[in-house]
C-alpha cells in the first residue's frame, strides 16, 4: 500500500554534511507525520527528528543545532540535513511515516523505509 525509499547516505569525514531524502509512494489520503530514526550496530533504534503536517518538528538532544528536518508535502518527501557530523552519528538512518489510509473509519498506517547508511570517519 505504502512504501518509503531513503537515499543520501554515504561516507563523510567529521565536520562534513549529508542530506538524506525519503520519498513516500502508494495509495493513501495524506501523511500526518514523517520522521527519521537511526540505529547503530548493537543499539536500539532512536528518534532523530520528526515533523508534522503543520510544520512542527522536534529533535533528539544530541542533534539539535546540527540537523534540520524539512518536508515537501507536494512531493511526499521528507529531508534531513545533517551538518557538523560526528563519528557518533554513524548509523543506519530509517525514514518513518504515519499515513492516513482511510477516514471512515479513520485508520493510520505506520510505515518504515529500508534504511540508508551514514558513516562519519574521524
Amino acid at each position: 500500500q505504502v512504501q518509503l525509499v531513503e537515499s543520501g547516505g554515504g561516507l563523510v569525514q567529521a565536520g562534513g554534511s549529508l542530506r538524506l531524502s525519503c520519498a513516500a509512494s502508494g495509495s493513501f489520503f495524506r501523511i500526518n507525520a514523517m520522521g527519521w530514526y537511526r540505529q547503530a550496530p548493537g543499539r536500539q533504534r532512536d528518534l532523530v527528528a520528526d515533523i508534522t503536517s503543520d510544520g512542527s518538528s522536534n529533535y533528539a538532544d544530541s542533534v539539535k543545532g546540527r540537523f534540520t528536518i524539512s518536508r515537501d508535502s507536494a512531493k511526499n518527501t521528507v529531508y534531513l540535513q545533517m551538518s557538523s557530523l560526528k563519528p557518533e552519528d554513524t548509523a543506519v538512518y530509517y525514514c518513518n511515516a504515519r499515513v492516513v489510509l482511510s477516514t471512515t473509519p479513520l485508520r493510520f498506517l505506520e510505515v518504515w523505509g529500508q534504511g540508508t547508511l551514514a558513516t562519519v570517519s574521524s
